[in-house]
Order: structure tokens, then C-alpha cells, then sequence
């Protein structure tokens, strides 16, 4: 055939095809050349394997298209795989009893279910699996105690050593499979943080306190059900120092995670790690004080059960030990005095599966603070999943207890799970493209702190069954320059057209490009693309999702308006530079939404019948209200006041509204109680409940609630008596003013009397001081004569 004649051919065919492109779906759109190339576009799309399918001129990317326009197209034979879902292994959950005689190993109790599936992907098509997870009765437990031996500990340390046995009498009502453990540390034992002077690094402590050497960690007993033991080697343990207040737990609580089974002693059981300390802790980045820079490297270093590396290795960071921690499915509990609460708080919400708990200053509630810490993780199951493969993503959805259901980040998690009790997961994949290679993956879907995990291998659907099936350099394919395979040929490097018939070097040329511009234009292909064979091929993009088109490439559909950052406001799709609005939004960028329901009040109106919707939002015409429907009025009555004429009519016939009482107050319905304690509290309702206290026009209270309920129903609940005060009582009130006045009366004669009595014993004192000051002259007076006369009778004389 003459060259020119094919040029013709491949330019008419170009033409067609780009008009198709203008006008069909996003398949058309990919300009797809293979049926593998056509099936990553979408799910949608579907590959006309029929030979005779094609019109003359047509585009070989035309056989790509909608599988429902391929079929009104007449297409008998049309390559539509689809992914599905085959589980591979489902044991069902254990069903038993703590009291039963059937005792089962750690690894025969199953609370997962299914356990193995495996996953056929399809790019743009999600593949949706049920998980269901129970928790069984009389699961083991490990818990391993790790104490802070610092000088601060010493009190602490008394209470500790009684713990094995008093908790495995507590934890025996949970579990009859219970092993505990006990590990200590203190600090990196290089300086600044402990005193490295030789007399220091035999006793670290002060006053003449007997202290054994500082360490960083130590492993003193491995995980075991004997709690006589645990208590036997605990009460030998002493007290150590350092120099800085935070310590080096993190090194510990590293070690105790990854020394997993031959030092620690961990089953594949539930794993419970309680940190007890009251200090801070340091982390990554902290060794550099002591000259130490290599990150930590996360391995097991314990000799004769102490860390032999920490003059070695940095502190582990946060992210490193969250990493560890899941891995090894452990559940940490953090029991730490109340000046540390906060922090360790903040540490709690970077490590999934953790609690914090008060511990007291000398840790006596530490059996109740474990007890309490297992009881609230445990009775929460959260879904973690593995690195996923590039381009892979995935989605949970939780239907929990009591019909409660969970969606994105939430449905990963089921709260307030008693043993016994059966969740399920709805779990979505859904890859975008093809990996490289298309090999099958394996991901682990797995509850964190639990050593159970659903094991689910993906294979994807890279190319066509057709495709297996093609013929190598066919002559087909214009004298073998390609495979001819589903229907049409796959051109070999260098070769293009419907039939491979035109060679890119060949074809370059300034009249060919001419076919490639837009009128009045010089850029070809609009610099989006190549003009091969007189026709553009556009660049492709490294999103799939992202393609150029039309005949000169001059659309795409990734340039449109945004609103939220978001294309097209994630209302629409983007078509040639320009958005094409799902129903109910409009808009440059579909950023309005016609959808009024935004908009109504809670009494039905639009906007509270006070503005207008506009995409979705109120505009308030009265500048007094406020608020997303227009319905709060910062400067208007409250609702006590607005309400409280017509509840004063209604229950007591009285006041401002009396007489008009029936037309203007009949909008809601009365309900009386007797006591203010029978009126209905906010927590009681699932609608806003307001609590209302007035007074009348005679000082008398009266109480009462409104509310709007979700029907709309206005109801006001209130107390049938009033609350009035009392008058004076008046009897009372003389008695005891005549009474004050006779006791002040009282009061001041006494005082009057008292005050007498001491002046006129005080004169009297004075007078007899006077008296005994004066001296008398007891001689006889010369010229004093007598006034007495004495006569004697002579006749009586003698007798």
C-alpha cells in the first residue's frame, strides 16, 4: 500500500477516534491500545474482543468503552473481568467456659474469624470482606511488671513485693491461665546521668542508705505462675539512684518487647506490660548528653538478663517503641503518680492499646490501678493493618454493640466489649492501578494487642484472559509489526496505528504536524502530547486517574476549579477544563448546594423564616439573629422571659396575659408536676431542655422547663404550687424587743452596781489607809477639868 495512502488512513481513523474521545466516557477518554491497558482505566470499562467490531476509520481505543455502550454497539464478545473475594481458611470462634473441664491451649482458642482469604483485585473496583471477632472466655494473660528502682521508688518497692500473690488471687476471677513477671530499671549508667565516681557506682545513695549499683535494665524474673516465687525474688530487690529526674524506662520497655521468648517468657496470649514509675522519661535524642549518637537498633541485647548495650545505643523514639510495641502485641499500662498524669496522658494517645492509671505515692492501689487498666483495654478491640502495596487502599466499617456502627476512623473500633460478647467489621479494597510486576501481595489485618491476625493475600488483574492467548508478529498486525491479541493488534516499539502500519520516524513531518494544531494556533498537541501519524497522542500522566484529550489534546480533566481544595468541590467531575455538577450543586467549582435541608430551622422554616438560603447557608436579613438558621438573638428575651406570661395564665391563671390567655398561649402543651425535683432534666431527653425560674407580681416563685421536641411538639413541664414567701410573724417580734429592751435595762443596773461597789470599796480602803497614818497625843490637858461631880454617901460608905 502506498505510504500516503496509509498516512490518510491513520489520520481519518485518528480523526474519528478523537471525536469519539470528545464525545464518549472515560474510556474512550484513556485512548487505551491494549485490553490490558483498557481495564486499569475503570471498572467500567470493557474490550470489544470482536474482530469485525471496528468502522472503517475508527480508533483502535474505541473498542475501549462503557461494557453497556459496547453491548448497543452489538459487541458479542466483550472482556469485562472482575475481581472477588475466596476465604481459605474459617474456623469458627471459640465458644467456651471458664468453669468447663476442657482446657484449651493459647493456640487452639480462635477469636477471629475468618483467618485466610484470598483477594482478586481490579483496579477502581473495591472487593468488600466481613470480619467478625468474639472475645473468649478465660483467655491467658502474661503481665510482666517493670518498676523504676530509683531512690524515689524506695516506699513503693515495700508494696510491690506482696503483688504476685495478692494479684494472681485477683486475676484468677478472670482467667485460670495467668503468669506474671518482674523486671526493674534506673538509668544509662554513664554520666551526666548517673555519678560515675567508683564510691558512687557501689552505692549511688546518700545518707548513709544502703543502695545497689545502678543499672539500666534488669530482668528479674521471667514470666511464670508462681506468685510465691515472683514475691520470694521482689523482696530482694533494693533500691538504686541517679543523678537527673526523668529515667531510662524506655530502654526497658524496649527490651522487654523484643527479648520476646527466651528471656522474657511471652505466649502468644494477651500481653500486659505495667510501667511503674514516678518521674518522666527520656527518649531519642537524649544520649547525646552522654556522648552516645547510634539510634537504637531495636534488637535484644540482654546478658544474664541485664541490657548490656545502654552506654551503646540511644533511648528508642516514641514512633520506634509504638512500632515494637504492635508488633509484639503488648498493652502497656502506664501506673504513675498524679504530678505525672499529663504527660504520660500524652504519651497514652501515641501508643494504641495503652492506659494510664494514678498511682499512689507509696503504690498501694497499684493491684486495683492493673485490674481496672485491663478491664478498659480489653474491652476494646481496634483493626490495624499492615503496610499496604502502592496504590492499594483500604476502609473499615464497625457494627459494635447495641446497633452502634463506626465509619472511617471509627470503624476501626468497637468500645464497652464484655467477654462473650460478638463484633463484626465490613473491610473494603480497592486498588487504582496495577503495581509494578502485578505479583500477588500478602497484608495482615490484625486487633492491636492481640496475637491473632487475618492473613489476606491480593492478586490483581493486570491484563486480559484474551491476552494469553495473542499471536506474535502476526501478519495481521502489517507484516508482523505486532501481537495481535483480543481482537486487534498490540504494535510492537516504534509502531503505531490501528494495524501498526505507521513507523514514528517515519511519519514526522511539517505537513503532518499541521493536522496537529488548533486554528490559529502554534503549540502542537497543545504541548500536551506528540503528533504521530498526523494525529495527537497525549502524554500520559503518572495518575491514571489524570488524562489529557480531544482532538488536539487540548483537554483534560484535572485543571478545574477547586473548592476546598478539592476538584470541583468533590460535587462533580472535571470535563475539558470545566466542571459538570452532580445533581443538587451548581457552580464554577459545584461549590453550592441546592440542598435546603442545611438550612431549615427547628420549626420547619427556612432560615427561621428570618433570610435566605443560599448554597446551603443561611444569610440572616435581620441583622439581630445569628447562627447557621438565623434562630439565635444574642440582644432578644430569653426563653424564660419570652415564655413566661403565657405559663403564668395557663397554670395559674394570673398575670400580664391573663385575659387573653387562651387565643396567644395555646402554642404548646402544659404538663404540672408536683415538686421541682419531678421536672425533667436534660439528661433525660435527647432534645435541648431549658430549666426556668420567674416570680409574679406577688413576689412568689414559680418553676418550670421548656421544650421543643423532635417532632416539633412544644412542651412545658411545671410545678403546680407556688413558691411564696412567708410573712413576719409579729408576737415573736415584740416579745423579743420587749425582752431585749428589759435585758439591756438589766444589764446596765448591774453594771451601774458593779461600778458603785468598786468605788465605795475603794474609798473605804482609802479611809482605812488614813486611819492608820494618823498618831494621837495620849498625855493629860493641865486646864481640862472634868464635868462629872462624884458625891459620896456617908450612909452607904462602906457598902
Amino acid at each position: 500500500m502506498d505510504l500516503r495512502l496509509l498516512l490518510i488512513a491513520a489520520l481519518s481513523a485518528a480523526l474519528s477516534g478523537s471525536w469519539a474521545q470528545q464525545d464518549g466516557s472515560i474510556c474512550i477518554k484513556a485512548n487505551a491500545q491494549s485490553c490490558g491497558e483498557c481495564i486499569q482505566v475503570s471498572e467500567i470499562c470493557g474490550w470489544c474482543t470482536d474482530e469485525t467490531f471496528l468502522s472503517e476509520g475508527e480508533s483502535k481505543s474505541a473498542r475501549c468503552d462503557d461494557v453497556s455502550y459496547l453491548k448497543k454497539k452489538n459487541c458479542n464478545n466483550i472482556e469485562n473481568p472482575r475481581g472477588r473475594t475466596d476465604v481459605i481458611q474459617n474456623k469458627s470462634v471459640t465458644i467456651r467456659n471458664k468453669d468447663g473441664n476442657i482446657k484449651l491451649k493459647p493456640e487452639e482458642i480462635t477469636q477471629i474469624q475468618p483467618q485466610k482469604l484470598k483477594v482478586t483485585l481490579r483496579s477502581g473496583e473495591p472487593q468488600t470482606l466481613d470480619l467478625k471477632f468474639k472475645r473468649a472466655e478465660d483467655y491467658p494473660i502474661d503481665l510482666y511488671y517493670l518498676m523504676d528502682l530509683s531512690f524515689s521508688m524506695k516506699d513503693d518497692l515495700e508494696n510491690v513485693k506482696n503483688l504476685g500473690t495478692h494479684l494472681m488471687r485477683e486475676m484468677r476471677e478472670i482467667t485460670s491461665d495467668f503468669r506474671i513477671g518482674f523486671g526493674s530499671f534506673v538509668e544509662k549508667t554513664v554520666m551526666p546521668y548517673i555519678s560515675t565516681t567508683p564510691a558512687r557506682l557501689i552505692n549511688p545513695c546518700s545518707n548513709n542508705e544502703n543502695c545497689t549499683s545502678p543499672f539500666s535494665y534488669k530482668n528479674v524474673l521471667k514470666l511464670t505462675s508462681n506468685g510465691e516465687k515472683f514475691n520470694d525474688l521482689v523482696s530482694k530487690q533494693q533500691i538504686s539512684g541517679n543523678l537527673d529526674s526523668p529515667e531510662g524506662g524506655f530502654d526497658a520497655i524496649m527490651q522487654v518487647a523484643v527479648c520476646e521468648v527466651s528471656q522474657i517468657g511471652w505466649r502468644n496470649v494477651t500481653r500486659l506490660l505495667v510501667f511503674s514509675t514516678d518521674a518522666g522519661f527520656h527518649f531519642a535524642g537524649d544520649g547525646k548528653l552522654g556522648g552516645i549518637v547510634l539510634p537504637n537498633d531495636g534488637k535484644c541485647h540482654l546478658e544474664n538478663d541485664v541490657y548490656s548495650m545502654s552506654h551503646y545505643y540511644d533511648y528508642p523514639s516514641i514512633a520506634h517503641l509504638v512500632q515494637k510495641l504492635s508488633d509484639h502485641n503488648i498493652q502497656t499500662i502506664f501506673a504513675v503518680t498524679e504530678e505525672f498524669q499529663p504527660v504520660y496522658q500524652e504519651l497514652k494517645n501515641l501508643i494504641p492499646k495503652s492506659a494510664v492509671g494514678t498511682l499512689s505515692s507509696n503504690s498501694s492501689n497499684v493491684i486495683k490501678l492493673i485490674i481496672d487498666a485491663y478491664n478498659s483495654l480489653s474491652s476494646e478491640v481496634i483493626l490495624e493493618n499492615s503496610k499496604l502495596p502502592e496504590g492499594v487502599s483500604i476502609s473499615y466499617k464497625a457494627f459494635c454493640k447495641n446497633g452502634v456502627q463506626g465509619t472511617e476512623d471509627n470503624g476501626r473500633k468497637c468500645t464497652n466489649i464484655s467477654i462473650g460478647d460478638e463484633v463484626s467489621f465490613k473491610i473494603s479494597i480497592e486498588s487504582q492501578k496495577c503495581p509494578s510486576g502485578g505479583k500477588p501481595e500478602v497484608i495482615t489485618v490484625k486487633p492491636l494487642g492481640f496475637n491473632e491476625e487475618v492473613s489476606i493475600e491480593l492478586n490483581f488483574i493486570c491484563d486480559c484472559e484474551c491476552a494469553k492467548k495473542g499471536e506474535p508478529n502476526s501478519p495481521k498486525c502489517h507484516g508482523g509489526n505486532g501481537i495481535f491479541e483480543c481482537g486487534a493488534c498490540k504494535c510492537n516499539e516504534g509502531r503505531i496505528g490501528r494495524e501498526c502500519e505507521c513507523s514514528k520516524d517515519e511519519v514526522r513531518s511539517d505537513d503532518l504536524d499541521a493536522n496537529c494544531r488548533k486554528p490559529n494556533s502554534t503549540d502542537i498537541c497543545s504541548n500536551n502530547g506528540e503528533c504521530l501519524c498526523g494525529t495527537c497522542e497525549c502524554k500520559k500522566r503518572e495518575n491514571p486517574a489524570e488524562v489529557y484529550s480531544g482532538k488536539y489534546c487540548e483537554c483534560d480533566n484535572f485543571n478545574c476549579d477547586r473548592s476546598g481544595n478539592l476538584l470541583c468541590g468533590g460535587h462533580g467531575r472535571c470535563e475539558c477544563r470545566k466542571c459538570i455538577c452532580d445533581a443538587n450543586y451548581t457552580g464554577n467549582a459545584c461549590e453550592c448546594s441546592l440542598d435546603e435541608s442545611t438550612c431549615l430551622a427547628k420549626n420547619g422554616q427556612l432560615c427561621n423564616g428570618r433570610g435566605k438560603c443560599e448554597c446551603g447557608i443561611c444569610k440572616c436579613e435581620d441583622p439581630k439573629f445569628q447562627g447557621p438558621t438565623c434562630e439565635v438573638c444574642p440582644t432578644c428575651p430569653g426563653v424564660c422571659t419570652e415564655h413566661k406570661d403565657c405559663v403564668q395564665c395557663r397554670a395559674f391563671g394570673d398575670g400580664e396575659k391573663k385575659e387573653m390567655c387562651q387565643k396567644e398561649c395555646s402554642y404548646f402543651n402544659l404538663i404540672k408536676v408536683k415538686e421541682r425535683k419531678d421536672l425533667p432534666q436534660p439528661t433525660d431527653q435527647s432534645f435541648p431542655l431549658t430549666h426556668c425560674k420567674e416570680k409574679d407580681a406577688n413576689d412568689c416563685w414559680f418553676y418550670y422547663t421548656y421544650a421543643i421536641t423532635k417532632n416539633s411538639t412544644k412542651e412545658v413541664f411545671v410545678v403546680e404550687k407556688l413558691d411564696c414567701p412567708s410573712g413576719p410573724d409579729i408576737i415573736p417580734i415584740v416579745a423579743g424587743v420587749v425582752a431585749g429592751i428589759v435585758l439591756i435595762g438589766l444589764a446596765l443596773l448591774l453594771i451601774w452596781k458593779l461600778l458603785m461597789i468598786i468605788h465605795d470599796r475603794r474609798e473605804f480602803a482609802k479611809f482605812e489607809k488614813e486611819k492608820m497614818n494618823a498618831k494621837w497625843d495620849t498625855g493629860e490637858n493641865p486646864i481640862y477639868k472634868s464635868a462629872v461631880t462624884t458625891v459620896v454617901n456617908p450612909k452607904y460608905e462602906g457598902k
